[in-house]
């Protein structure tokens, strides 16, 4: 099979969109039953190959879309320039990365797209108005389009129900993200930020859901109160965005720029090793789709404290919970307390995400698609055969 996955965006720095392409494709190069595996970058992320250590496979081609820095070049080329790439490399299968303008019938092949959240509806603060009514309808007109929706997660799919039931009964699916083995880590420190200090984890992009400023009040607290050891450092890792103004500036009102650290785009192997040495890991979002980082914690055996929210519980593992809402600082401060106080849980297995699972998950979904194309090509010809006939 020739797989397209079109992962192209406005993204210059890795996020977890990115990785999830990435390891997607990573997951498909597993496989003997995959003859090409065509990724679709724009032209500012052709080394994210190379920062998230993807393997030099002879099937695996990079294609650079043609496209500007703004919103209507790139949904322009998903709508015009992905299905002519898709006919020159006689694709079998086109595997959206995340909703994008979708035109159906200019596809010789099945598509899908992989559903990660449902945000420019459960948390419009993301986007601003008005762009969040744009977002909603290039959601909505690609979750139409595509013959496939890969949700991410159980919780992504129930949200999707009860978005559009029609589309989630007949057409959508959980195809879960790929958790890679973490990659050894590095003997020295890799990231001179927290050279020598200990140090709290969190990693998310810049966003509402993400919750970031909850981790700067309740890191001030902890400060304030005396719950951390002499030196620690708080490491945010993730790209700018809606919120980073917001950020930057309790930041500096609090005073904190000695303390806090503002990170993007850092390679895969220095991420693990931020997992594997972090003090606590802190994921208070509001929302998410997956929580990819709150995982790869799991995996790799770091202390976890994060929200109570369906798509963390799903995760499992040895997590310490806390509810949003009234009083969420003083909580959530407390649970980091308290979870330093006691030794790391280790590592867990989440076999549900490994490459195996999720290839062989990925297959079934494209084999299925394929046999469904291939019996509508059958049926269309003869249908036009008898109408041939007939007009004969």
């Amino acid at each position: 099979m020739r797989i397209v996955i079109a992962l192209a965006s406005g993204a210059r720095d890795i996020s977890g969109v990115q990785r999830h392409a990435l390891n997607l494709a990573s997951c498909l190069l597993t496989r003997p039953e995959i003859a090409e595996v065509h990724l679709v970058v724009a032209p500012w992320q052709q080394r994210l190959l190379e920062d998230a250590g993807l393997s030099r496979d002879s099937r695996l081609q990079l294609h650079v879309a043609p496209i500007g820095t703004n919103a209507w070049s790139r949904n322009f080329w998903f709508y015009t320039g992905l299905p002519k790439l898709a006919a020159r490399v006689d694709a079998d299968i086109v595997h959206l990365a995340y909703p994008a303008p979708l035109r159906r019938r200019a596809f010789r092949c099945p598509t899908v797209v992989t559903l990660h959240d449902l945000y420019p509806y459960e948390i419009p603060e993301n986007f601003g108005f008005p762009k969040v009514h744009f977002n909603r309808v290039v959601l909505r007109q690609c979750l139409s389009q595509a013959d496939a929706i890969a949700c991410v997660s159980a919780s992504t799919l129930s949200r999707l129900r009860a978005l559009d039931e029609r589309s989630a009964a007949r057409k959508a699916r959980v195809l879960p993200n790929a958790i890679q083995p973490s990659l050894e880590p590095e003997l020295e420190t890799p990231i001179p930020a927290v050279q020598g200090h200990p140090f709290l984890l969190c990693v998310a992009q810049h966003r509402r859901n993400k919750n970031i400023l909850l981790v700067l009040r309740s890191f001030e607290r902890l400060l304030n109160h005396g719950q951390l050891a002499l030196g620690t450092r708080l490491l945010i890792v993730g790209i700018p965005g809606p919120e980073t103004e917001a950020i930057q500036s309790f930041i500096a009102s609090h005073d904190l720029s000695g303390q806090v650290r503002l990170l993007q785009g850092i390679p895969e192997a220095q991420l693990q090793w931020c997992y594997r040495h972090c003090s606590v890991l802190l994921a208070p979002s509001i929302t998410e789709g997956f929580g990819l980082p709150v995982a790869e914690g799991l995996l790799t055996g770091c202390r976890i404290v994060c929200s109570d929210i369906p798509a963390f519980r799903e995760l499992g593992g040895a997590c310490r919970y806390v509810t949003l809402g009234t009083g969420e600082e003083v909580a959530f401060a407390a649970a980091v307390d308290a979870a330093m106080l006691q030794p790391a849980p280790g590592p867990i297995q989440l076999p549900q995400f490994s490459v195996a699972a999720v290839a062989r998950g990925c297959l079934e979904l494209y084999r299925s698609l394929a046999a469904l194309s291939r019996k509508i090509a059958v049926r269309s010809s003869l249908q036009s055969t008898q109408e041939g006939r007939r007009f004969l």
